[in-house]
């Protein structure tokens, strides 16, 4: 199913731009977004611009303390936001080690969510090494946990095979499920609607019930977002970001996700189940993306047949 249907002739009549620009307002007002260790001083300002009680994802960057993680959990559910720590399970050394990191958040801020990853690390530091290992054998709901975030890999990944990589989403999400947790399946990011719709449909194809949670870029330079595409892993939408001539790239402005959103809403009006959500991954900072966010919850654009969404000034 094509995804640009404002350039499409024949749409049905419930696609029409108010329709669009309500899920896309709808979207932006539910979205979660990512903050890292360094963004804690920023969150007084966050706080003003995106409501109380959304999810912020804590990332664990290369290097960084399970300390550091808990200290900004503390920050964020202090600020009446929801903590959501990544937790990079090929890190963990034992599992006294995860019982005390999240006895540790539940305590101090009240997580009810984390999200599991493996991480990019070629070897684990103790008994796992994938995330379904630490499903079966961790007792997560002893932590007040009633939510579990797992990662989707809509373009696949750079390293594993795709049909491990699918198969893996859906063990991850029924055993998940089947130990009485929600489960949402949080996508890394993108940059071209296409690839996410088509695993979307593939999803609700297996009759997979996780949410599925649209992972995007926040507003940041090109440069910037062509680094961490490169270092993430993304799939061939990133040819979204280099329709110039790459000696241009410090010439051009910054990128937003106006119209990766619009084609989301768009394939989301078609297919109101298709997906749940947007998460908001902040290259070019958090304050940025909170910002957008903000402005888009609020309405605040232009939406026409032609021009797609641009911002009101």
């Amino acid at each position: 199913m094509p995804t640009n249907l404002l350039m499409q002739p024949n749409v049905t009549t419930s696609c029409t731009p108010d329709a669009i620009a309500g899920v896309i307002t709808q979207l932006a007002q539910t979205a979660s977004i990512e903050a890292n260790v360094h963004d804690t001083r920023h969150l007084d300002t966050c706080t003003s611009l995106i409501p109380s009680g959304t999810r912020m994802y804590v990332s664990h960057l290369p290097g960084q303390r399970w300390e550091d993680t808990c200290t900004t959990s503390v920050a964020v559910h202090a600020l009446g936001l929801k903590p959501v720590p990544h937790i990079p399970i090929r890190l963990i050394e034992n599992d006294y080690a995860l019982h005390t990191l999240l006895h540790t958040l539940a305590s101090q801020s009240q997580i009810e969510e984390v999200l599991l990853i493996s991480g990019d690390y070629p070897q684990s530091k103790g008994p796992y090494s994938a995330v379904i290992d630490v499903l079966r054998n961790f007792p997560f709901a002893d932590y007040g946990i009633k939510a579990l975030s797992l990662a989707g890999h809509p373009e696949g990944h750079p390293r594993v095979d795709l049909e491990h990589i699918r198969q893996a989403e859906r063990e991850k999400c029924a055993l998940a499920q089947a130990r009485g947790f929600d489960s949402r399946l949080v996508t890394q990011f993108f940059f071209e609607a296409d690839p996410f719709v088509s695993w979307s449909q593939d999803q609700m194809n297996h009759h997979q019930s996780a949410e599925r949670i649209a992972g995007i870029a926040g507003p940041a330079s090109i440069g910037t977002l062509f680094k961490f595409a490169l270092r993430c892993g993304v799939g061939p939408s990133v040819r979204a970001l280099g329709v110039r001539p790459g000696a241009l790239l410090k010439l051009l402005g910054d990128y937003t996700p106006n119209d990766l959103v619009v084609a989301l809403a768009q394939a989301k009006v078609q297919t109101p189940s298709l997906f749940t959500g947007l998460h908001v991954f902040c290259f070019g900072g958090l304050v940025k993306s909170c910002q957008w966010l903000h402005a888009v919850s609020r309405g605040q654009f232009e939406l026409d047949m032609t021009q797609g969404l641009r911002m009101r000034t």
